[in-house]
């Protein structure tokens, strides 16, 4: 074909395809924003010149406008992308059981990107500090993958209070994924406080998978934030994997004999450790305690969707996804 006839052939396709409108060929991928708006939402049209193809021959554009905004069919109304732990087998499905559960929320997705952390060993203090570099080193690279899918918006999947020490040490970390995404960042130190505010709750009791030294730094960060830590109870893991593997009714009683006493007068239970479920607990325990349980998962949820507008009640997440 010609330049002229491949010229011919183009603009007649851009006619039939944009009811009229010659305009340049438009690329497959969006472009990068900033703004508040679901970048879901807003993508062009995937079909190039010529348009689909059948059995190697061009069948047009099958009705796609190239200048139009076409949403993510799946994540139209809001896509987050999660760094996640590798060894983590809890999260997602907490995140997707939620979702699921809550049809009515549809349009929003969740897309996960690994830390890879390939030696989860917790047993002293020298494993916390390996798992520590393996976790913050891997971070990078899985923000970078977290991006090609173009998210909204990024979910930390991990309660790094028990890895790093501190609330300043914490938002380093954290300041440094939002400048290398240049999108929004949710992450436990924000939620937890957000949440505990909307109960009007201070005197808290954690419960953890971590060990002493593990408590003592999420203690550490509850503390910082401005809540009095009454209490902690932790499983002391010695295994990232592991910690998935916690009963519920080992919670159940963590929290019923341990936690919410009368003579420990707390205003709410905090769950850190997002490889640790916590929304079927929260479900059952709270109506016989009488004081909310935040999940880290749920909690982490609930905070992404209020950010980004999204403020119906979620069924099936414990009073906070209901209620606030």
């Amino acid at each position: 074909m010609t330049n002229g006839a491949l010229t011919s052939s183009r603009r007649a396709f851009l006619a039939s395809a944009g009811g009229g409108l010659a305009t340049t060929v438009f690329a497959c991928a969006a472009p990068r924003t900033t703004s508040s708006r679901s970048v879901s939402a807003a993508a062009p049209a995937s079909v190039a010149f010529p348009g689909a193809i059948k059995d190697g021959e061009s069948a047009g554009a099958l009705g796609i406008d190239p200048v139009a905004q076409y949403p993510d069919v799946r994540s139209h109304r809001q896509k987050l992308g999660l760094l996640l732990p590798a060894t983590n087998t809890t999260m997602e499905h907490e995140l997707w059981t939620l979702l699921v559960k809550n049809r009515e929320l549809g349009g929003i997705g969740i897309h996960s990107s690994v830390v890879v952390t390939p030696r989860p060993v917790l047993r002293t203090a020298e494993d916390l500090e390996s798992y520590k570099k393996q976790f913050v080193g891997g971070l990078d690279a899985a923000v970078e993958h977290a991006l090609l899918a173009q998210p909204d918006a990024l979910v930390m999947g991990m309660s790094l209070e028990h890895i790093l020490h501190g609330i300043d040490a914490i938002r380093g970390a954290s300041a440094s994924v939002t400048t290398r995404s240049k999108i929004p960042l949710f992450t436990w130190q924000d939620a937890a406080p957000a949440a505990l505010r909307t109960f009007g709750a201070r005197r808290i009791g954690l419960l953890t998978p971590f060990d002493r030294t593990g408590n003592e730094n999420a203690t550490r960060l509850f503390r910082d934030l401005g809540f009095d830590v009454v209490t902690t109870v932790g499983f002391a893991c010695a295994d990232a994997v592991q910690i998935a593997h916690v009963p519920d009714a080992a919670k159940e009683r963590a929290i019923v004999e341990l936690l919410a006493t009368p003579e420990n007068k707390l205003d709410a239970i905090v769950q850190c450790g997002t490889n640790m479920g916590m929304i079927d607990v929260a479900e059952k325990i709270e109506p016989k305690i009488g004081i909310p349980i935040l999940g880290i998962n749920s909690t982490l949820l609930w905070y992404a969707l209020r950010q980004q507008g999204i403020r119906a009640p979620l069924a099936g997440g414990g009073r906070l996804l209901r209620e606030a």
